[in-house]
């Protein structure tokens, strides 16, 4: 019994085969191209790298699912709707977004990123004129 939800195997759609760039004896060169370019040719080295870098997108169509089967159509739909209009509300452009709503809609507020660490908005160095990136958003 199948209940409709997704699979939880890894998919084939990210192997890849590797193409590395040779030299005369069969490596990469490093020395002389630097290690920017030894990754060339190389998009996933391992079969659960792909269902890694998805893995939000996999928990949340499973997540959606049981909802479907549990509640009805009518709870992902209205899931769905609600996070839609809670990641459209936002401070002027030129104050950050805590985002506040949309992390407690889906789950983000009881983990700890990386972008929860670095990168934060409030931080930046660089602040713009709050006219210009008004009207350059509206």
């Amino acid at each position: 019994m199948s209940f409709g939800y997704p699979n939880l195997r890894p998919h084939d759609e990210g192997n890849h085969v590797i193409n590395l760039p040779k030299n005369s004896y069969g490596i990469p060169d490093t020395m002389t191209t630097g290690f920017r370019h030894a990754k060339d040719g190389i998009h996933q080295s391992h079969p659960l790298e792909y269902s890694e870098k998805h893995w939000t997108s996999n928990k949340e169509a499973m997540d959606l699912a049981m909802l479907r089967n549990m509640q009805g159509m009518h709870m992902p739909l209205r899931l769905k709707m609600e996070q839609t209009i809670a990641s459209k509300m936002q401070r002027l452009p030129c104050l950050a977004s805590s985002n506040i709503m949309l992390d407690t809609l889906t789950g983000r507020n009881t983990t700890v990123d990386f972008e929860d660490v670095f990168n934060v908005c409030d931080e930046a160095e660089v602040l713009g004129h709050p006219h210009v990136l008004t009207s350059l958003k509206y």
